[in-house]
């Protein structure tokens, strides 16, 4: 063999064997692993510039809490039911309140103490004493107690212009939830204006939703703006949500509670009468003259309706699957203002009116409209 031939052989053998090698046979040189680096940020602590605004936030909070604290009083009251047997079985209900004036009238819900046999206010001194009903308003939840002396610490509360509400601004609950005495949270004004229903067809108008937390035991107790008046009296809370609580007015504490303390109740003023909203297809199916207004429907004997000469149902039609008193008149503006429905209507005269006063009622009657002069009277218990 020659020596040209064993080169290429033994070339050949070396090629072959490099083409069948596997590649895991093949040497690589891995790549070098890269070092981790680790930040460590350490923070900076705030100027006193920047931890300025944030020491007033808690300062307002916190000062106004000293201020209004011993003003907020726990209500305890006794109620007497009937068991199964007509035997007597005492219960104890507790809410909270708010001292109104020097003469120890304190200021709560009317479901806080409705049928109480006996009622205890506890000052932040844990001073106990008795207290009486000086009056109640249950259309709007609101009711007065009396206590014959107060704490010095326990300082009447301002209450708020209720022109000066808006939404955004803070609220602030303070009261009694679960027996916690004195328990502040904090909040905003969710909204304003809300009709909140309370049993049947009762409402109270233009209460204040808040997302303050309120839980039962702050009944009676004031919501309170950043200054420390009085915007509310916390009543109620929004089922099956969170979040979602209400007071009553400020405005309503000012009209009603005068009175309460006055008089011991506070006269709603009253149409006297019953009538349905008119709506597009009622206006259509009974061929109404306007879509929008108050049929009416029933009048009270006696009553302010029946004095002032308005006309009632004259017969009954079947709307729908509704059997409805129709014939009657249809108001659709009261002192020029118009109306939508009763809702509208009932609380122009809740919010706006008083017993005794006449107020002017638009209504179309045998498709004529003409004004008719109503005087007011006070709905009866």
């Amino acid at each position: 063999m020659t020596k040209k031939l064993l080169v290429l052989i033994v070339f050949l053998t070396t090629a072959v064997a490099c083409a069948n090698a596997s590649p895991t046979e093949t040497a690589v040189n891995p790549a070098p692993t890269q070092t981790p680096i680790i930040l460590i940020a350490t923070p900076t602590p705030l100027s006193e510039a920047d931890l300025a605004p944030i020491d007033i936030e808690e300062q307002i909070v916190t000062s106004l809490y000293d201020r209004v604290g011993p003003s907020v009083v726990h209500i305890a009251s006794q109620v007497v039911t009937m068991n199964f047997f007509f035997g007597p079985v005492p219960s104890e209900g507790t809410g909270s309140g708010f001292v109104y004036d020097d003469a120890g009238h304190i200021v709560t819900n009317n479901h806080v103490v409705a049928g109480a046999q006996s009622i205890e206010v506890r000052f932040s001194d844990n001073t106990q004493v008795p207290a009486t009903v000086v009056g109640t308003d249950p259309a709007n939840d609101l009711a007065v107690i009396q206590v014959d002396a107060l704490p010095d610490s326990a300082q009447p509360l301002p209450l708020a212009d209720d022109a000066d509400l808006r939404v955004g601004q803070r609220a602030i609950a303070i009261g009694n939830p679960f027996g916690l005495d004195r328990t502040l949270t904090t909040g905003v004004i969710s909204a304003l204006g809300r009709p909140l229903q309370t049993n049947n067809d009762s409402y109270i108008y233009n209460v204040i939703q808040t997302d303050a937390a309120i839980n039962p035991g702050n009944s009676g107790g004031p919501l309170l703006n950043s200054r420390g008046e009085v915007i509310g009296v916390n009543t109620a809370i929004q089922q099956d949500a969170q979040g979602i609580g209400f007071a009553v007015p400020v405005a309503a504490i000012k009209r009603i509670v005068p009175i309460l303390i006055a008089n011991g109740s506070y006269p709603h003023p009253w149409l006297g009468l019953l009538g349905y909203d008119i709506t597009k297809d009622l206006a259509q199916a009974l061929n109404l003259p306007v879509d929008q207004g108050v049929l009416v429907a029933q009048l009270y004997r006696n009553g302010p309706a029946v004095a002032a000469g308005i006309q009632g149902a004259q017969e009954q039609a079947i709307v729908g699957n509704r059997r409805m008193l129709v014939g009657g008149d249809i108001i659709t503006a009261v002192d020029g203002i118009d109306i939508a429905d009763w809702a509208s209507l009932s609380k122009y005269v809740e919010l706006d009116t008083q017993v005794g006063q006449t107020v002017t009622l638009t209504i179309v009657r045998n498709g004529t409209t003409q004004d008719v002069p109503l005087t007011l009277a006070a709905q009866p218990q």
